[in-house]
């Protein structure tokens, strides 16, 4: 049981030091976040938009600025959660081949990879909350944190399956933001009229919108969103690291086991 703890942390220490040299997604988290969200809600037309919360059952009205704030800041979450998760998967595959077919747990890679998909999320979701907050009263500032993470989840198990598959940093990044634009222009009554349809509903960030506009306009919870969310979230992961671990794989030792260092 030490050992694998020791491996664990190893594993750990492995992912965010690789995390940490993907600079842009550094700079990106920094500096285009705040812009990011600052700028669509004072460039957004100042008129007011229905938006019906399916969940609750209820239709509320709110500025377009808010609104595209909520559904940008959505896109760039899962944009960036989803594309870290990519790089950092695909750039350590070989490395992480090479350490299961020497012995070490493969488990231990796959509760780390989990671990740094959870904290990365919160980290961004907690950082975009602070920013809306500051721009807009919020009911429930919670409930938004949590829509924001869910997204982000949904779309970092996307980035770790798509790592499974892709060989490119461009076509993971392409891939990312179109699947996320598209997901959150169908939900935008500004972009399109089917806003309201009975089809968003399977949408990924379709339980993490309806929440977000939620946490920002009612003062209730909606409940029927969150299982869609955490199916979504669930389901990506699962996909995610299920790729993963077929990538990863022991194909047959090619040395000794590798164990963590010893604690000095």
């Amino acid at each position: 049981m030490r050992r694998h703890w020791d491996c664990y942390a190893t594993a750990v220490r492995m992912t965010f030091v690789e995390h940490l040299r993907n600079r842009l997604a550094l700079v990106i988290i920094v500096v285009f976040i705040p812009v990011w969200a600052i700028l669509i809600y004072a460039l957004s037309l100042e008129i007011p938009l229905p938006f019906y919360v399916r969940a609750a059952d209820t239709t509320v009205t709110m500025p377009a600025g808010v609104l595209n704030q909520l559904g940008g800041a959505l896109q760039i979450l899962a944009l960036i959660t989803g594309f870290m998760m990519f790089v950092t998967t695909m750039n350590s595959a070989s490395f992480d081949r090479r350490l299961v077919r020497s012995g070490f747990p493969q488990m231990c890679l796959i509760a780390a990879k989990l671990t740094a998909l959870v904290v990365v999320a919160l980290c961004v979701a907690l950082y975009a909350t602070g920013l809306i907050c500051l721009t807009h009263p919020t009911e429930q500032p919670l409930l938004l944190a949590a829509a924001l993470a869910g997204g982000a989840l949904i779309y970092g198990g996307i980035g770790i399956a798509l790592a499974a598959v892709l060989t490119s940093d461009l076509a993971g990044l392409v891939l990312v933001t179109v699947i996320c634009s598209i997901d959150l222009a169908l939900q935008s009554p500004l972009a399109t009229p089917a806003a309201a349809g009975v089809l968003v509903r399977y949408l990924p960030d379709y339980g993490p919108m309806q929440a977000a506009v939620a946490a920002v306009a009612m003062n209730t919870v909606p409940w029927n969103a969150v299982g869609p969310a955490v199916c979504w979230a669930l389901g990506t992961i699962v996909l995610g690291i299920s790729a993963f671990a077929g990538r990863t794989r022991a194909q047959g030792p090619v040395g000794a086991p590798v164990t963590a260092p010893a604690n000095s």
